[in-house]
């Protein structure tokens, strides 16, 4: 066991998975540096909050976390991507707020942040390198990880600042990668989320070079990657990707059968669409317009009848007229997209939306939004209902005397829907695969019971 005299390190992480991924990386460094990490804020000797800068309420939401770590602890060290903001005089944004911080790191920052923490409070002599788990410090449960495949992104969609913060895209080796998929499902992962800020551009930057896995030749390549991981036993999750050409050959993938009982690419699409307005999203400067995408997903369905559509749009983006907007909610009628979310939006500090004329103001962007969202909450609720009847495989999230919470192939954790299981005498585990029946729906959920 850890020693009771190791300095002990306290964590915040916010933001999107692809943060958490980095603070996991933090956490095993520090680990395997012989840190410990302690659950609160009185038992550490130095706090690490990792922060998220995307939009306001993110930018507010890191801020406080920061304040509330001085105020209990006072000794802190900022990492992420609000580390690398400035404000309007051109000052870092953390160090104007909060000039009492120890040290001050930008996003993907693992080693700047460990100089920080040795700097502040100095390592261990004798690290406990043995009692690191091979697959690493994990922030989520133990039957689901994410598994970051890029840094970074080579577009340059107007409302967005990921770019300035992370850079362009950066793939990780398709060997490193598989291995540390590898080690995850050896420790008892279930579900592999991949994530990045553009998958289908996996490779792009290194022209699809040939890399290793277990000393076979492999392309760096979105579909060469998700073949391998599809052969782990696990599920595997695609988030962010957008309609390439490529991602028809990943649908044909989707439609085939189960590997190894539950291992399979899962039916299910993240694909950040924004808007359906040709006009707009060319003001936005996204790759795609709304009848090209009906389209694609009309042929996607046709090659894999289970798939699930998850996307994320912006109500409200500067100069959108009301015509604009009702053409976006006509976009939803015809997609009847699953899975959505929907944002008003929101003027990020460096965004060259900023600077397109028509600002709408917040009361107009905010009922733009809740129209969306009542909208789609009919298309959800309607598709949902359909599921009644049938036969779902699910995961276990938790179990308790009411029965169970999982998810079925069609929800990722935390932003999709749940699976209710009745209650019932069989013996239910976290991290368990189960078949159930369906006897009930509404907007966002399911019930049933075990088969």
């Amino acid at each position: 066991m850890t020693d009771l005299n190791s300095p002990k390190i306290g964590f915040v992480s916010l933001g999107c998975p692809k943060a958490l991924v980095d603070s996991e990386d933090i956490l095993t460094k520090l680990r395997t540096e012989g840190y410990a990490i302690s659950p609160s804020y009185e038992d550490a000797d130095l706090v690490v909050v990792n922060t998220c800068g995307f939009i306001d309420s993110a930018v507010q939401e890191s801020l406080d976390a920061i304040g509330e770590a001085l105020h209990e602890n006072g000794k802190v060290v900022v990492t992420g991507c609000l580390g690398a903001r400035t404000d309007e005089n051109g000052d870092n944004m953390v160090r104007a707020m909060h000039p009492k911080v120890l040290a001050v790191t930008g996003p993907h920052a693992t080693n700047e942040v460990l100089d920080a923490v040795h700097l502040h409070l100095p390592r261990p002599h004798e690290p406990f390198i043995d009692l690191l788990p091979p697959q690493g410090i994990k922030l989520t449960p133990k039957h689901y990880a994410y598994l970051k495949i890029s840094e970074g992104c080579n577009h340059r969609c107007t409302f967005c600042i990921i770019p300035s913060l992370r850079g362009d895209l950066v793939s990780r080796p398709i060997g490193e990668v598989v291995k540390e998929a590898e080690k995850l499902v050896q420790s008892g992962v279930k579900e592999l989320l991949v994530v990045s800020q553009d998958t289908s551009a996996y490779g792009v930057d290194v022209k699809f070079r040939t890399g290793f896995i277990n000393g076979r030749p492999v392309k760096t390549h979105m579909q060469e990657l998700v073949g391998e991981l599809a052969q782990l036993g696990a599920w595997v999750r695609l988030h962010y990707v957008y309609p390439y050409p490529h991602v028809d050959n990943v649908i044909e993938l989707m439609n085939q059968a189960a590997v190894n009982g539950h291992g399979r690419v899962l039916p299910y699409l993240d694909v950040p669409f924004q808007h359906a307005h040709p006009r707009v999203l060319k003001a936005m400067k996204r790759p795609a317009n709304g009848e090209k995408v009906l389209e694609r997903i009309n042929a996607w369905r046709n090659a894999c009848p289970d798939l699930t559509i998850r996307s994320t749009f912006i109500a409200g983006f500067p100069s959108e007229t009301e015509e604009e907007f009702e053409y976006l909610l006509d976009f939803l009628d015809e997609a009847q997209l699953d899975r959505v979310g929907c944002f008003a939006y929101s003027p990020v500090d460096g965004a060259v939306a900023n600077q397109i004329e028509g600002a709408l103001p917040d009361e107009v962007r905010e009922e733009r939004t809740a129209r969306f969202m009542e909208k789609q909450q009919g298309i959800s609720t309607a598709r949902l209902a359909k599921k009644i009847g049938s036969v779902q495989t699910v995961l276990i999230d938790e179990v308790d005397e009411d029965g169970a919470i999982a998810r079925s192939m069609a929800d990722a954790p935390e932003i999709d829907g749940s699976v209710y299981i009745d209650y019932t005498e069989t013996p239910l585990e976290v991290g368990q695969f189960v078949d159930v029946k369906i006897h009930a729906s509404d907007e966002y959920d399911l019930w049933g019971e075990l088969v």
